[in-house]
């Protein structure tokens, strides 16, 4: 097993509904760790940026809008497998097709109200984690 730490945020839908304690909970009773955490407004560009594979696609502005609807939180978890773990606690990105026990499973409604963003390999991680965290930001314990 490797320790990985990795990017999760916390959308707007889950903010909004007061979910993100419950959230974080569940990360936290699987062992991760908590290194780095912060609430923040997505910009334009860095939306952009994040979402640079669909950027060009019709359904971006209605990603944009969502996201910037609230701040969202962003956790710098870390564990080991942690990638692996956060995204079998999460479900399948599609709420609708995520069985129950699993966070998007309870508490998503579909493809993009699914409660949570997560790094889905050690390179999106750690290119996701710079972009969401200074170096400074990350703590070891």
């Amino acid at each position: 097993m490797a320790k990985e730490t990795t990017l999760i945020l916390l959308k707007p839908d889950c903010v909004a509904k007061n979910l993100s304690g419950n959230v974080i909970s569940r990360f936290q009773e699987k062992g991760l760790t908590i290194r780095g955490i912060k609430m923040m407004t997505l910009t334009n560009e860095l939306l952009t940026e994040h979402y640079a594979h669909v950027a060009d696609k019709p359904f971006f502005p209605e990603i944009v809008e969502f996201m910037q609807r609230t701040p969202v939180i962003a956790l710098a978890l870390e564990g080991e497998n942690a990638i692996t773990v956060v995204r079998d606690l999460l479900g399948p990105t599609n709420s609708q097709e995520a069985p129950a026990g699993t966070i998007r499973g309870d508490l998503g409604e579909n493809m993009m109200i699914n409660v949570c963003h997560a790094s889905d390999g050690p390179e999106a991680a750690a290119t996701e984690l710079k972009r969401f965290f200074a170096t400074e930001e990350i703590f070891t314990l």
